[in-house]
């Protein structure tokens, strides 16, 4: 029998829903074991077939000796895990308070001498409405805290005097009434939307950096409903000026904190600066698949470095990674009924058997077929790495062209904003 110093280490990953199967998935392919849980109920299929899963985390943490929490929440206790001694990619308290709570975020970002877009926050659709008839101009409105899973709140404004989110404010009060919804309306600025992201060892940032342009509407060009996010595009770099004004500020702070794990800033960037907008204190998804497209070591050997508090530098390709989800109906809806007429235990087929670029989303795996499980109708995440952006775009289609899924869609322009967000970036000395 090997011992504990002979034998890999052994990782437990703690999910709220199961996107974190494909990094779990990854690193049993590695070679260590590999355990799953999976906190919400309906998607308590996801990964049967594919990796070992338990029912209680809690009962498996002294057979683990990294444990790996994907979503905010669990910050108390991953740092609770972490004063005993264990190795963890997690949160902490005060990460998640910076993803969860807006208002503390952006009051944070202030503290560290960090230029923000003013805002106001609200738990009535009413006390908003007046708010902008007061102060007439352009909004966003944002939802906060436990109202940020309702994607369909989130509004961005164009007209000039405010009349569009009030129209919206009043069709919001109409269908739900003040409920105590909590959301923001913030000054919208025009520019480049860009995220900057960063592992953290629990002393410094590690590096490479990531720099992120993602897609959140269903449709291409930008067209209908927040998702969320349809895909991503995003490079690699040591140094950038975004982060240097953003995150880098906050690496004393989240030393203090003994915070360990993944953070991105989301911005606005124009030539007047740089408007960061909101924080996520976690592996971002599909980030994460996206990234993983670009690292040139096991990502399981990577994290389980990082949780062990040490000084590396990630191997990197070069050039750019993008990637695009594949979903089924009802995604971005949550309906239980068409779910399960359309697309529950539908197949994924694969035609030529080449996985590379496939990262497992909701599916489970039965006599060796890939079927889709959860309620999200979120299948596949699909990337594909290149020199420049146009040769990283023609990998990942190519690779979703390979897969057949019955009733399946995804965004067909992911990074075809890059040729003018990039001149826009040069000319304002922030690349």
């Amino acid at each position: 029998m090997k011992t504990k110093k002979e034998r890999k280490p052994r990782f437990l990953f703690v999910s709220r829903w199961g996107d974190i199967l494909d990094l779990a998935h990854a690193t049993q392919q590695e070679g260590h074991e590999v355990k799953l849980f999976i906190e919400y109920k309906p998607c308590r299929e996801v990964g049967d077939g594919f990796v070992q899963k338990v029912r209680n985390w809690e009962k498996k943490v002294d057979w683990a000796d990294v444990i790996i929490f994907d979503y905010t929440g669990y910050g108390k206790k991953a740092a609770e895990l972490r004063a005993t001694g264990k190795y963890v990619i997690g949160g902490t308290e005060y990460a998640d308070k910076l993803e969860l709570d807006r208002g503390f975020g952006q009051s944070e970002l202030k503290r560290h001498k960090i230029k923000i877009l003013d805002y106001q926050e609200f738990n009535s659709f009413h006390d908003a409405i007046a708010y902008v008839l007061a102060h007439p101009n352009t909004y966003v409105i944002k939802p906060s805290g436990e109202t940020q899973d309702y994607k369909q709140l989130l509004f961005v404004g164009k007209e000039e005097d405010g009349s569009d989110i009030i129209r919206v404010l009043k069709a919001y009060e109409k269908t739900w009434g003040d409920k105590g919804w909590n959301f923001q309306l913030q000054r919208k600025v025009n520019g480049v939307e860009v995220s900057v992201a960063a592992f953290f060892n629990g002393r410094e940032f590690i590096r490479p950096i990531n720099i992120t342009f993602e897609h959140k509407k269903l449709f291409p060009k930008e067209l209908g409903v927040s998702t969320g996010e349809m895909g991503t595009s995003m490079f690699w770099t040591d140094d950038n000026p975004i982060f240097d004004a953003t995150l880098g500020k906050l690496s004393g702070t989240l030393a203090k904190d003994q915070f360990v794990g993944h953070i991105d800033i989301n911005c606005i960037v124009n030539g007047n600066g740089i408007y960061p907008l909101e924080f996520t204190t976690r592996f971002g998804f599909p980030q994460i698949f996206i990234q993983r497209a670009g690292i040139n070591e096991p990502i399981g050997n990577m994290l389980y470095r990082i949780a062990r508090g040490e000084s590396i530098k990630i191997n990197t390709k070069k050039g750019f990674q993008v990637g695009a989800y594949m979903v089924v109906p009802p995604f971005p809806y949550n309906d239980p009924e068409t779910f399960n007429l359309f697309s529950k235990d539908a197949v994924v087929v694969v035609r030529k058997k080449v996985k590379e670029g496939l990262h497992l989303m909701h599916l489970k795996q039965v006599n060796g077929e890939w079927l889709i499980t959860g309620d999200s109708g979120i299948a596949l995440l699909v990337s594909g790495s290149g020199i420049t952006m146009k040769e990283a775009q023609k990998v990942m289609y190519n690779r979703i062209n390979n897969v057949l899924i019955n009733n399946a869609y995804y965004r067909t322009d992911i990074g075809d904003r890059w040729g003018e967000d990039s001149d826009r970036l040069w000319a304002w000395k922030l690349l």
